[in-house]
């Protein structure tokens, strides 16, 4: 009996290592998958100045890591005893002007950096619809918890993303040619929206994100969307919200991810790292027996030995950890 649709994404001509540096930009899809890469101490940086979910805003977030835009005080507005930026998120507003203003720019700089050496771009979309400022005309990422009525509603045609994302594009090829850019659709439901709402708007960035794919050079599209909506295709792969897709279903979806953008090499490497990090994660009953003390010198060398094929990763915390731990000085 089969119980879910046979798929399985192609593997990519392009893959992955650790010596490659990565930038996650989009919705919160981008942060679950950013996490498992990052707990994997992949060299990866995810959503530097919050999440965003449609393309105009994306693309805006993107031309201003091209240029390393760095924002003024007549930018920002004070609403709710707060500065906030109707371009980021509430994550960077604050009591403070300059706090929020520091706060931005200094993300915007660290997302530039990134930007200039890294091997992939992967850029999740989350909704079609854009909110503007009436007032303005102007569209904004986040509208802060203000008034509706401050707001027009607008469900963005397949040419308008297409549009907007290709000037951006164009913007960081010419910082980043040999930039690898790989869309995805975010799995996430809006139902805020309504469910035929939703559909909506998934069905027209599905169509935009492949538009992309088949005329930009060097860009791909990977299905995180297909994975959980056509072959998991069940509410107990999601959240009690069941709008979000639960960790069951992020893992399955990370799973294929590296199937699609790993080698076999970089797998086992992942593997041996992901070792290590469960160690670390470790809390042992009896912290002063020699089996514990074994477990922490064996951990110890493996750190010591995989630094030595991987020295452009990280690994003071664990060495501290297996080396200094106070269970070793019992």
């Amino acid at each position: 009996m089969k119980l879910m649709l046979p798929f399985e994404p192609k593997p990519s001509k392009h893959t992955l290592s650790y010596a490659d540096k990565l930038l996650l930009l989009g919705s919160c899809f981008s942060d679950y998958i950013g996490m498992q890469l990052q707990r994997a101490k992949f060299q990866v940086l995810f959503n530097p100045t919050g999440i965003v979910f449609d393309p105009i805003s994306l693309s805006r977030h993107l031309e201003d890591y091209a240029t390393c835009k760095q924002y003024a005080v007549d930018e920002l507005f004070l609403y709710n005893e707060l500065w906030q930026s109707w371009f980021h998120h509430s994550d960077f507003s604050s009591i403070n002007q300059q706090h929020t203003l520091k706060h931005i720019n200094d993300a915007i700089q660290l997302a530039h950096q990134q930007l200039l050496s890294s091997a992939f771009l992967f850029i999740t979309l989350g909704t079609a619809y854009s909110y503007q400022l009436k007032k303005e005309s102007t569209p904004v990422a986040n509208c802060h918890k203000a008034p509706k009525e401050w707001f027009n509603k607008k469900l963005l045609s397949i040419e308008e993303i297409t549009t907007a994302l290709t000037y951006a594009i164009t913007t960081i090829r010419k910082l980043n040619p040999s930039l690898q850019i790989v869309f995805t659709v975010s799995p996430v439901k809006h139902i805020r929206d309504g469910i035929v709402e939703n559909n909506r708007s998934k069905a027209r960035l599905i169509e935009a994100a492949n538009q992309l794919a088949e005329v930009v050079e060097e860009c791909s599209y990977f299905p995180a969307y297909e994975l959980v909506t056509d072959v998991l295709r069940d509410y107990r792969f999601y959240a009690q919200d069941m709008a979000h897709p639960n960790q069951q279903a992020i893992e399955f979806v990370f799973e294929h991810f590296c199937q699609t953008y790993m080698n076999d090499n970089t797998k086992q490497l992942m593997d041996d790292v992901m070792q290590i990090v469960s160690a670390k994660s470790h809390r042992p009953l009896n912290p002063n027996t020699a089996a514990h003390q074994q477990f922490l010198k064996t951990f110890l060398d493996k750190t010591n030995s995989l630094g030595k094929i991987l020295p452009m990763l990280h690994w003071d915390d664990e060495v501290h950890y297996f080396s200094t731990h106070p269970s070793t000085n019992q």
